[in-house]
């Protein structure tokens, strides 16, 4: 089947799409021995040779790993500065996977890993809705005007936020703080975060407690798991793709 290229090379575990279309412009991929750098490049994967830094793609068995990362941790498969990346976490999978999403090193929680370029792309894409549920603890007491705030959308520099869902799961007077549980269906940068800081309440700690239908369940931080195919039958459910 003719594919784009950046499709072809996130199915075969070279990343997202994103990433795959940063190699496809840095020169390093080759359709039938010749150098290709236009994203918009089509191939079939079972007719082309498709190579990267010289070595023709294989296609991988697909791999998916619901992964608690701790704080600390760098969210990417790579990164000469960060201190720790979420990949010394998992030193004995064999397969080459990459986180779908970020987490902030400052941030925990629940962090799915695959090397299903296609699945990837649409659970972080705006287009499907896939739900993040976040809790945070925060300065101050959250009031139910502030809550109503939240559902309703802020308004941050990049434009007003989706309705959220919001709840106060506790309210800690003597120590002045709360701590709160919102789902979202968007994916900005830091968007938790800032939304709660634009309504008057700094984070103190967040965790991602939620993604999609999957939860942390008994994972400690920096365990992980594989998941079942029931539930990844459901994610490919979710984002409107077809059963293997």
């Amino acid at each position: 089947m003719v594919e784009r290229l950046q499709k072809i090379l996130a199915a075969a575990g070279y990343g997202s799409r994103r990433s795959c279309e940063g190699i496809i412009q840095r020169g390093r991929v080759s359709v039938n021995g010749q150098a290709v750098t236009e994203l918009g490049t089509k191939a079939d994967p079972d007719q082309d040779a498709i190579a990267v830094d010289g070595r023709l793609i294989q296609s991988q068995s697909k791999t998916y790993l619901l992964l608690y990362k701790p704080v600390g941790f760098t969210t990417t498969r790579s990164d000469p500065h960060a201190k720790h990346i979420v990949m010394e976490l998992l030193p004995d999978v064999k397969e080459s996977v990459y986180p779908v999403g970020r987490l902030d090193v400052d941030t925990d929680g629940l962090l799915l890993m695959t090397n299903d370029g296609e699945l990837a792309h649409r659970l972080t894409h705006p287009r499907y809705n896939v739900f993040k549920i976040y809790r945070a603890a925060v300065e101050g007491i959250v009031k139910p005007e502030t809550v109503g705030q939240l559902r309703n959308g802020v308004n941050l520099e990049d434009g007003i936020t989706s309705p959220a869902e919001v709840k106060v799961l506790a309210s800690k007077i003597n120590q002045n703080e709360s701590i709160v549980e919102l789902t979202i269906h968007e994916g900005r940068k830091r968007q938790v975060k800032r939304m709660l800081m634009a309504v008057g309440h700094a984070v103190k700690s967040l965790r991602r407690v939620g993604f999609a239908e999957l939860t942390l369940g008994k994972l400690m931080p920096g365990q992980f798991r594989y998941l079942t195919p029931q539930e990844v039958e459901r994610l490919r459910q979710l984002c409107g793709l077809s059963s293997y």
